[in-house]
């Protein structure tokens, strides 16, 4: 059975903009296209629509950034090409894409040793390395030596591939990718305490 993109947001109780996003960052297998409409199998939307939440409480730090980003668009940029995630972008390239400037607290997103990427609610990328950072123009900041240390090809399954050669790393890495995780924030970065069983606060879609 094939569901609409307004019937798969609807099941999943999202918007089809936030939908959207999935399909056009290439995480979703085995799509239709009927003309300009793009069909999806309903296992595909059951599977997202069942996915477990991220597994924050076996982290060993009591908060975590959370950098939520859009589909990858391309930019005119000397150092990069493309800014966003696509799990079509090579490792080198997906990192230069995901490590920019952001409005940030860099010592708090430094403490807690890793950053989930999210998009649209679901950590697609993983990063590690944050202890350095560089500090630039209106409170925004940059992390030079940040590593991936993992990313999702296919977000139904999921697929990922942890890449960071530190096993610590790739542990984290393998907590997180692939699951939900929702985060309310004003900015690209959030903060998401680890250590409570509350539900966590629903992100703008």
């Amino acid at each position: 059975m094939l569901l609409t993109t307004g019937q798969a947001a609807e099941e999943l109780g999202c918007a089809i903009t936030t939908f959207r996003r999935l399909i056009r960052a290439d995480l979703l297998p085995g799509l239709s296209r009927r003309g300009v409409r793009v069909m999806v199998p309903l296992e595909t939307v059951q599977a997202l629509r069942d996915r477990s939440p991220a597994a924050l409480g076996r982290l060993p730090a009591r908060e975590v950034g959370v950098l939520r980003v859009d589909a990858a668009r391309p930019v005119d940029d000397e150092d990069r090409q493309w800014v966003g995630f696509s799990a079509q972008l090579p490792p080198a390239d997906l990192l230069k894409a995901l490590r920019g400037w952001w409005r940030c607290d860099a010592a708090s997103v430094a403490a807690g040793g890793v950053l989930p990427i999210t998009l649209s609610g679901y950590v697609v990328a993983v990063l590690t390395g944050l202890g350095t950072w560089e500090k630039g123009q209106g409170g925004r900041h940059a992390f030079p030596r940040a590593v991936l240390a993992g990313y999702v090809t296919d977000l139904t399954a999921p697929a990922v591939t942890l890449s960071a050669q530190r096993s610590e790393e790739r542990e984290l890495a393998g907590l997180l990718l692939g699951r939900r995780l929702l985060s309310h924030s004003g900015g690209a970065i959030a903060y998401v305490a680890t250590r409570t069983h509350e539900p966590a606060a629903e992100e703008d879609l």
